[in-house]
Formats: C-alpha cells, sequence, structure tokens
C-alpha cells in the first residue's frame, strides 16, 4: 500500500478567524554533549546537500565512512566545554529570544503566536508548523536567525518550511524574512552593545568581525553571503566611528580542504600578535545567539592561539542573546514583515503574560 501524499490534518472550521504566528529558527544543537548524540546531530547537519554541495555519492561515503566515525567524540568534548545546567547555550537563548520576542510584540499591541525551531534537531521546523496549525494558525512569518542570507543557512530553512508544505493540504499564507544585514536596528543593537562592552572592560587595539565561513565556491554561484557581511561590518564601524585600520573582517568555522572565504579568522589572530597588536576584541555579527563556535572556537581556541603568538589580552564580546535592543529589532523586524495582517487585538493578557514568566525563569537559570 502506498503511503498518502497528504499528512493528517487537525480540524479546521470553515470561518475560523486568521491567527498568525512568527516561527524563529535558529540552525540546531545536538540533545546532548555526548558521541551518541553528536553523531545523529551531524548526520542531519552534514547530510543537507545545501550545507555540502559536492557530488552526492561520493559526500554519502565520505560523511558515513570516515566523519562521522571519527568527529563526533572530537565535537562532544567540544560541546560538553560550553554545556551549561539549562542545556545547549544556542537552545537556551533562541527559546529566551522566542518567548521575549512574543511579550514585546504584544506589549506593543501585536498578541501574536512566537515559536523557536531548529533546522537541524529538536524542535523541528516540521513538528512546529504542524503545532501552530493544530492552534489554528492561518499565516506564519518564518524568521530565520542568520542576519545575512547564505543558501547553506537561511535557503536551507526555506527548504524545510517547503518540504513540510508539499505534504500538507491546507497551508498557511507564509512569508519569510531573507535577511536583515543592514536593518537599522539590527545594527543600531550591535552597536549599543559593543559600547557597553568597552565602557566596562576597555577598548583594545583591533575590532575583529568574525562570521562564519562558507566555500569560497559559493561566492563564486552567487550566494549574497560575502557581501552582506562585509556590509554589516562597514555599518557597523561607520556608527562605532571607527577608522578602516582599526577593525578587520574574518570568517571562521572551515571544513574540510576546500578553500573557504578567507581572511580565517585564527590565522589572522596569529598575524595579529606577532605583528605586535596586544590587545584585540573579537565579535560574531552573524551570530545572534552564543554557541559551540563562539564560544569554543572564538572565546577559547582562538583566544589560546592569539596568546600563545604573543598576544597580551583577548577579550570576546558575547553575541546579542537577550539584549534588549535586540529584541526590540527583532520586534520591529517582525512588524514590518507582517504588516496587513491581522496582528492587533484588545486583549493580548493570554500572549503576553506566559511568555514574561516564562522568560524570567530562563533568566534565573542562566
Amino acid at each position: 500500500m502506498t503511503e498518502p501524499r497528504f499528512q493528517a490534518e487537525p480540524t479546521y472550521t470553515h470561518g475560523q478567524a486568521a491567527r498568525c504566528a512568527i516561527l524563529y529558527c535558529n540552525l540546531g544543537t545536538p540533545d546532548t554533549p555526548t558521541t551518541p548524540a553528536v553523531r545523529r546531530y551531524l548526520a542531519e547537519f552534514l547530510s543537507d546537500p545545501r550545507v555540502v554541495e559536492i557530488p552526492r555519492l561520493l559526500w554519502m561515503v565520505i560523511l558515513h565512512g570516515i566523519i562521522l566515525r571519527f568527529r563526533p567524540a572530537k565535537s562532544a568534548a567540544k560541546y560538553a566545554s560550553i554545556w551549561t545546567e539549562a542545556g545547549s547555550p544556542l537552545r537556551v537563548w533562541t527559546e529566551k529570544q522566542a518567548l521575549l520576542l512574543q511579550g514585546w510584540l504584544a506589549q506593543r499591541g501585536h498578541p501574536v503566536l512566537v515559536r523557536h525551531a531548529m533546522r537541524y534537531g529538536q524542535t523541528s521546523i516540521a513538528q512546529q508548523l504542524d503545532a501552530l496549525k493544530a492552534e489554528g494558525v492561518t499565516r506564519v512569518l518564518v524568521l530565520p536567525a542568520y542576519p545575512q542570507f547564505s543558501a547553506t543557512t537561511t535557503a536551507s530553512v526555506f527548504d524545510a518550511v517547503y518540504a513540510w508544505a508539499a505534504r500538507t493540504r491546507l497551508i498557511p499564507e507564509l512569508r519569510f524574512v531573507n535577511h536583515y544585514h543592514d536593518d537599522a536596528a539590527y545594527i543600531e543593537a550591535l552597536v549599543k552593545h559593543i559600547r557597553r562592552q568597552w565602557q566596562t572592560h576597555g577598548r583594545g587595539d583591533k575590532l575583529v568581525m568574525s562570521f562564519h565561513g562558507v566555500p569560497q565556491r559559493s561566492l563564486l554561484l552567487g550566494d549574497p553571503y560575502h557581501c552582506e557581511c562585509h556590509k554589516t561590518a562597514r555599518l557597523l564601524a561607520e556608527r562605532l566611528g571607527l577608522a578602516r585600520d582599526a577593525y578587520m573582517v574574518t570568517f571562521q568555522s572551515r571544513l574540510g580542504r576546500a578553500k573557504w572565504l578567507e581572511p580565517y579568522t585564527e590565522p589572522s589572530l596569529i598575524e595579529l600578535a606577532r605583528a605586535g597588536t596586544a590587545r584585540v576584541d573579537v565579535v560574531c555579527p552573524g551570530f545572534t545567539s552564543d554557541c559551540l563556535e563562539t564560544l569554543e572556537e572564538i572565546a577559547m581556541e582562538a583566544k589560546a592561539a592569539f596568546l600563545s603568538a604573543g598576544g597580551k589580552e583577548f577579550h570576546y564580546i558575547p553575541c546579542l542573546n537577550d539584549q534588549p535592543e535586540w529584541i526590540d529589532a527583532m520586534c520591529t523586524l517582525s512588524i514590518r514583515h507582517t504588516q496587513g495582517w491581522p496582528t492587533q487585538a484588545a486583549d493580548d493578557s493570554a500572549v503576553r503574560e506566559p511568555s514574561r514568566e516564562r522568560a524570567r525563569a530562563l533568566g534565573a537559570k542562566r
């Protein structure tokens, strides 16, 4: 017997009121910092053809024959070094951002539902879309946690939404936020956050803006990510009043032997130290939540490399996480992209209050 094309639908009442939601999507994380959990996560992540664009059969042999045999144990140790009592930092921050966004939207007169989902791992995009449909949602804004568009990240989120829609009979009205790399509120949130860090810890000789890397081939194929990273950096430097020699843009997190976007972050930091730069401040504007790539790769590994090469001080500037300016920027972005939808209601207490209480509880566990 063949499988039915469409999945079972929740009960639908003709004429039911339109209800809006925002689905805030981040990359994902293993459930636990253990080898089996990391292996499951990496198998899903690295099997995505958006992430690794080499011939499928060849890559599957490499992935399952080599990478998934050796890399999970090493990666699990790295995850364990940044894991918290509340769990994965990326999961904790993403959940808190979604809850705060729902509360802030309600305070501004837009009591829409906000849910978070992970592209890889739990809770999946499909699971959250199913849950939203069950709650009567008829319009969904998909908001990726990635300010700069890349086929490896943003487009992959959209793929997951499209795949869900392909097996859904009654599809909600969908909108997508492609990017917000040059959004004024996002840039201003970064500016205020960095200035606060400088007021507290002083200012370094050089500000290094480290973005997640992608293969150089992505740029040659038309991916706008490289350009959007540089525009974010330029706008941020202008608002901070930085001269061109006071900051630099680098790219981190290489995978494999292919050429990736340059300059690479850790080698650049080593060069700065050897050239006599005593103190660097490092910020990761492309990450909205602290995670393995920021807490372990930058705040631990890159720091050790810089100091070992002769640097004196290394200051990592945390991601925006739950900074008020960032939640306000998300709120402004969401309102802009839901214009024309019925997002306003007279009584928003049912949406707002649980978000406030849950966000306070998450804050207490940090």
